[in-house]
């Protein structure tokens, strides 16, 4: 559907909406995500995905058409989809350099825009796509086994957090929010750590470990504030090995929400451009809620290559 308006600055806005996204509750909202674009006078289209990996494919549909304002409405699943389709798959370069992304949180997992303050309300988020305010942020390229390259905008793990995020995905959409801490618990018990082996800008490292989370923002999980010094536009991405017993995966747990777990004496917490995993045996790998594959995996940040709207 499209609708006349007046142009933002960064021409017609191209709304690539996960209907399915928190429930149905992407689809079901995108009355009244039109309403408020109306209301607020902005020229818009509306692109509905089909299925996984979709909005990748609508993103790039969108820039190759002269498109540069993509706003992605959904879950931090749909962030991570449309970033993947303004990227190239080679280089991370932008596809466009003049593109703008623009999020509507509507999913079940939203994550993404807790750092930026931008609002969860899509009605009030609407207000958030009018003007020229940019910010130019840095995305992880993570590429691991078997052979997959993907971009992440906020926070990628190698470990329990990889298993937990695909136990979540196998559990009923009507748990909400509370699948990924059902997720948690219900993979926790089995979970083994692994030896794992890290090489971060060239230092080499060595740990027994049962997690390790690789930052360019600060949110996961439903508002868990694991990484609370990570700035989206540092050049960096920040690296936290969980190395003591995996217990502290629960006794850390209510400061993790608040952002108060660190320094911990069973955390290490490094600053990298570049790093390469190793675990034995393998640890499962997720990055912006979504199951990639296993180690060895490589990490790396490129700089500003995201223009986002706030």
């Amino acid at each position: 559907m499209t609708s006349g308006g007046n142009l933002s600055p960064f021409g017609e806005i191209v709304v690539i909406a996960n209907p399915h996204s928190g429930r149905g509750a992407a689809g079901a909202g995108l009355a009244g995500i039109e309403r408020a674009l109306r209301d607020a006078g902005l020229g818009y289209r509306i692109a509905r995905t089909a299925g996984g990996g979709h909005a990748t494919e609508l993103a790039r549909d969108a820039l190759r058409g002269g498109g540069r304002y993509l706003v992605a409405a959904g879950g931090d699943g749909t962030v991570h989809e449309v970033v993947n389709g303004m990227l190239d798959d080679d280089d991370g370069r932008p596809a466009a350099a003049d593109a703008v992304l623009g999020v509507l949180a509507c999913g079940s997992g939203c994550d993404f825009v807790r750092t930026f303050g931008l609002p969860g309300d899509v009605t009030v988020a609407v207000r958030h796509l009018a003007g020229d305010s940019v910010r130019r942020i840095d995305v992880g390229r993570l590429t691991c086994t078997p052979g997959v390259t993907r971009y992440f905008t906020n926070i990628a793990e190698a470990g329990l957090g990889g298993t937990v995020v695909a136990r979540t995905a196998g559990l009923p959409a009507f748990l909400g929010g509370a699948r990924y801490l059902c997720g948690f618990w219900l993979t926790l018990p089995g979970f083994r750590p692994a030896t794992v082996r890290l090489e971060a800008d060239g230092q080499a490292y060595q740990w027994r470990a049962h997690n390790l989370v690789v930052a360019n923002c600060r949110f996961y999980g439903g508002g868990m504030q694991i990484s609370p010094a990570s700035e989206p536009d540092d050049g960096a991405l920040d690296v936290l090995v969980m190395a003591g017993p995996k217990s502290d995966a629960f006794t850390t747990l209510p400061r993790v929400y608040r952002g108060t777990h660190l320094p911990h004496r069973n955390i290490a917490a490094l600053r990298a451009g570049r790093l390469r995993v190793d675990a034995d045996p393998p640890f499962d790998i997720e990055a912006d809620g979504e199951v990639l594959g296993t180690t060895p995996a490589t990490f790396e940040v490129i700089p500003g290559a995201i223009q986002l709207k706030i």
